[in-house]
This record gives structure tokens, sequence and C-alpha cells, in this order.
């Protein structure tokens, strides 16, 4: 079997990242068709995103849902973007912006 792993770097809102795809994980076909997503942020490096705490996130998903969001990219934008509008990462991005004395 050969394995076929796509490599995208993207920039979501100053954060360079990279996102690797691989549609066909398990080497299967059909409604068990596993694909596997990584998330990485390269730039700042392994910095916080709204889907991980750590800068990394690695997910096993149904391939046509990627291909129905359009791609891995599209896929992942969207999943950020997403998970931007949550409370906690709008909370821990002011704190970012703002200067502490302590």
């Amino acid at each position: 079997m050969t394995r076929s792993l796509e490599n995208h770097t993207i920039i979501w809102r100053g954060f360079s990242i990279e996102v690797r795809y691989e549609q066909n994980w398990l080497g299967t076909e059909g409604p068990f068709s596993t694909a596997h997503l990584q998330v990485n942020t390269v730039e700042p490096e392994n910095a916080p995103l709204p889907i991980t705490e750590t800068g990394y996130r690695s997910r096993f998903i149904d391939a046509e849902t990627i291909a129905e969001a359009g791609g891995p990219v599209a896929f992942v934008k969207a999943w950020l973007d997403q998970a931007a509008e949550a409370k906690s990462w709008k909370e821990q991005q002011e704190k970012a912006r703002q200067m502490t004395l302590f």
C-alpha cells in the first residue's frame, strides 16, 4: 500500500500552521475509510490555538467530511474559526494582548 500525505502551510490570524493530511490512513475504502489530520503551530512554535493548548492536534475523521468542507485546508480554517468563537479563546487572546506588571 502506497501512502499519500498532503502537507500544507497556512497563515491564520498571524499564526503559521502546518496541516498534514492522509486521506486513506487505514488503507480501506467505503464507509469505513478513515483519514488522519494533523495541525501544528509552526510560528510561534507550539503556540496554542483554539483547537489545542499545546500547538499540536491530531484528529481521525471520515475522509468524506474533509472533502465536503473543500479539502483539509478549508476544513482546518473553518474549524479554527468556529473554535475561536469560544469565550475561553477570546479571554486567552485578550490576556495575551494586555501587558502585566507582575
